[in-house]
């Protein structure tokens, strides 16, 4: 390009004004550094960046990328003025050099000027100005001394009526403080022998209810060995005796309240005694509800259909669950017209046939369980059809539908008012059998998957799409779920999840769940390893939170704990759950007394930081009713501490090796209203638990002494005679125990139910037969204790045991090892 310094002035300025040079000098840069393939393509690309950021912003190397842009110092505002001849002179750097050099000379001429007069001042200035300093400092200190004197004296004259005051204040405090301790230790004198006088009288009440117990068992006794006459004039007299108190004379509605307490079988059979029981059981109300799963093992067909032809117009509730019924006896559900819910689970011979009749003939069914049966897709076509209000299914474990039965939900009327649906085990199901589900069910609000390992994320997503209403669901061994549940079940108001066993669930499913989920209420995340502190902070700031289960979450520790409870949540807690958190200690137990008043259940098993200084301040939780302790390092002085709370109900103490009787007796006393303890595996604790017990907890439903080998007869008699309430009882490997025990339970504990006497080996197997058929539920074994009981047969520890063989001769030991081989084969 010819220069253009000789062009005329109106060319120049055109130039300037639109910024030719520059927007020349832009594109000459970007094509000397960049040097792309198509010039004109890149001339093009560039022009149009240029006109978007406007010629104002323009700079020389706007079209290079930023990796090649040269360092190159600018001494000009364009490399391309001299190029155009735009400017009349141009800045050397020769000229540069001289400028700056002059300014610098100039400037360091100036600031040496300024510093010689500032630092060397003239010699009798300095001299006058010492002496100046000098008397002002006398001046100032005589009139500080002044000042400070006068202080002084009032100081001290103040001092000294302080210190007379003093004086006689602290005889005052002696006078008074020795007073206090004396009345202290009055007061507790008093106490103690109050307390001691009130044990006496317990102790001797108790006394006098043993003895008219074994009364009570004597006379038993005694009445069994009559003679026949004896016993018909007893029974006449008995009889006698009923038919003053005669239960028809009672109201309907107490006798209707009676029966209703009674299971079917015990219905007919009061049927049977007379003719006025049987009118009793006649009334139309009892037999609003039929559960012929009680009694699956003894009905007969013909039983079942005699009773469903009587009252099909009043049936209400059915219950078939596990029954062995035909084909035909099914059909006769269909009779029931006004039937409302119903359950055939675990019915082996339910069959699509049988459903297509009960379907047609009980059209108001609102709740269905057809779980662990053979149905297909047939019964799936059926429902829409027919049970049109129907709102809970369980599908759990049904495996030969498919999804095309899934789809036929939405047939006809479909299933648009169902709200529960259960579909574990369901692993044939897919993500287009969600979808399925999401297009026929809209309105779920409650969803149990369980047992699912196939269920991933893209199955939920695909539910949770056209199901906007789900407030619970629960999860339970769906390893592949991962924190994208999450986000997209935060389009629904859930207020419970369940979770458990999941590795893939980690923190950040709940960094934004205070957002996402501020309604939820219930939060079970059971064996989530990747759960940490974190997690914890994220749900401080929810208000509604009420339950919290996070057992076997191993990662939690005391910050994370500390960090949950500084938040609004903690007032509302009820429940909380930190069973094998191994990271917890003490420290996180203080913050949770100060910040937990409504807490009422507390579950720190195996918990092995906390102490007897953590048990001190659970005491501090005034409305604490449970508390699972077990595998903890808690002793006697634990427990002696933690009687001091007063309403505690419920108390786990599961292989807790510190503690002893002395403990279990002081928390006894203390704990009047214990309805629940669990002491087992505590192989040091011995018969005074139960005597304990007996005395000051009468109104015990549920004892385990599991693994305690100590345990006898004796103590099992004391147990009966006073624990009247017991409903579940587990006695498994207490080897001392015989049948006489059983004898005992059988007289005393009436409402026994579960009975657990695994591994007592001296209990035979005619009384375990006999119990069964008085308990509702029972659990009977004749063998030895295993090895992870700690003891052997003879209730002796194992490690004893293994000492005293090594001293003993070979022969012995030859003996004992073929033993021990024996006892691991049985």
């Amino acid at each position: 390009m010819a220069s253009l310094r000789n062009a005329s002035p109106k060319l120049r300025s055109y130039f300037k004004e639109n910024y030719i040079p520059q927007v020349c000098e832009a594109l000459l840069c970007g094509l000397l550094v960049t040097c792309p393939q198509d010039p004109l393509r890149y001339l093009e690309e560039m022009i149009i960046i240029i006109m978007r950021n406007g010629l104002e912003n323009l700079l020389w190397d706007m079209c290079i990328d930023p990796s090649m842009k040269p360092k190159i110092r600018r001494l000009s505002d364009t490399y391309l003025e001299q190029l155009f001849g735009l400017d009349d002179q141009l800045i050397t750097p020769e000229l540069m050099i001289k400028a700056c050099t002059f300014y610098t000379g100039n400037l360091v001429k100036t600031h040496f000027c300024s510093w010689k007069s500032t630092a060397i001042p003239h010699i009798n200035e300095g001299d006058i100005q010492a002496e100046k300093m000098e008397k002002a400092m006398e001046y100032n200190n005589l009139k500080l001394q002044k000042y400070v004197f006068c202080h002084w004296h009032t100081y001290v004259k103040s001092k000294k009526e302080q210190l007379k005051e003093a004086l006689l204040r602290i005889r005052q405090i002696f006078n008074y403080i020795k007073l206090i301790n004396i009345l202290t230790k009055w007061r507790n004198k008093a106490r103690y022998n109050y307390k001691k006088r009130e044990d006496e009288l317990q102790i001797l009440k108790h006394e006098l209810q043993l003895k008219r117990w074994r009364n009570r068992i004597k006379f038993k006794e005694h009445a069994e060995e009559q003679s026949i006459s004896s016993e018909q004039s007893l029974s006449e007299g008995s009889l006698g005796e009923i038919s003053q108190c005669d239960l028809s004379l009672l109201p309907e509605r107490a006798i209707l309240q009676v029966f209703l307490y009674l299971s079917l079988r015990d219905v007919i059979i009061c049927s049977q005694v007379s003719h006025s029981w049987m009118l009793m059981t006649q009334t139309s109300s009892l037999w609003n509800g039929i559960d012929f799963s009680v009694v699956k093992d003894m009905i007969t067909d013909k039983c079942v259909v005699s009773t469903l032809q009587k009252w099909r117009l009043n049936v209400l509730r059915l219950n078939f669950r596990g029954c062995l019924l035909r084909l035909k006896t099914l059909k006769y559900i269909s009779f029931c017209k006004n039937l409302q819910e119903l359950n055939l689970s675990d019915c082996p011979t339910l069959t699509d046939e049988s459903m297509r009749y009960i379907s047609e003939g009980c059209s108001g069914v609102l709740y269905l369980n057809i779980s662990n049966t053979t149905i297909t897709n047939r019964t799936m076509r059926l429902l829409p059809r027919h049970f049109h209000n129907l709102q809970n299914l369980s599908l759990a474990y049904c495996r030969k539908f498919t999804d095309k039965g899934l789809q036929y939900l939405n047939l006809g009327n479909g299933c648009h008012k169902l709200i529960y649906l259960d579909l574990s085990g369901c692993t044939q199901i897919s993500v287009q059998g969600f979808k399925n589900i999401a297009n026929s069910c809209t309105g779920i609000m409650h969803l149990t998957i369980n047992d699912m390992p196939t269920l991933t994320d893209n199955c939920v997503k695909a539910l949770v799409e056209k199901c906007p209403r789900i407030t619970s669901i629960i999860f339970i061994g769906a390893p592949h779920i991962s924190d994208c549940t999450f986000k997209a079940l935060s389009t629904c108001n859930l207020r419970k999840i369940r979770f458990e066993g999941n590795k893939r669930i980690t923190d950040a499913c709940f960094r934004f769940i205070d957002k996402r989920y501020p309604n939820i209420s219930h939060i079970y995340m059971v064996d989530c390893k990747g759960i940490t502190d974190g997690s914890l902070k994220s749900l401080a700031p929810l208000k509604q939170l009420t339950v919290l289960n996070l057992a076997n979450c191993v990662r939690i520790g005391d910050t994370g704990l500390k960090q949950f409870l500084d938040g609004p949540v903690s007032t509302r807690i009820r429940e909380l759950n930190l069973s094998n958190c191994i990271n917890l200690g003490d420290a996180s137990i203080v913050k949770l007394s100060e910040r937990c008043p409504n807490l009422n259940y507390l579950s720190l098993r195996n918990c092995e930081h906390l102490t007897d200084l953590g048990i001190e301040y659970i005491v501090n939780i005034p409305n604490l009713v449970s508390v699972d302790l077990s595998g903890t390092e808690i002793s006697n002085e634990g427990l002696m501490i933690l009687s001091r709370h007063r309403k505690l109900k419920d108390l786990s103490l599961s292989e807790c090796y510190k503690i002893t009787d002395i403990g279990i007796q002081a928390f006894c006393k203390g704990s009047l209203i214990l309805e629940h303890l669990d002491v087992s595996y505590c192989q040091q604790l011995s018969n005074e638990i139960i005597k304990a017990l007996a005395i000051y907890c009468s109104n015990l439903t549920y004892l385990s002494i599991a693994g305690c080998p100590k345990i006898t007869d004796s103590a099992m008699e004391l147990l009966s005679a006073k624990c009247h309430y017991l409903h579940i009882l587990d006695v498994s490997g207490c080897i001392l125990l015989t049948d006489q025990t059983l004898e005992n339970l059988q007289i005393g504990c009436k409402q026994l139910r579960i009975l657990r006497m695994q591994y007592c080996r001296l209990i035979s197997k005619e009384a375990a037969m006999k119990m069964s058929s008085i308990v509702q539920q029972q659990e009977y074994s004749p063998n030895d204790p295993p090895l992870w009981f700690g003891y052997d047969c003879k209730g002796k520890p194992l490690l004893e045991q293994q000492d005293t063989t090594q001293l003993k001769g070979s022969e012995l030991s030859v003996k004992e090892s073929t033993y021990s081989n024996e006892q691991e084969a049985v």
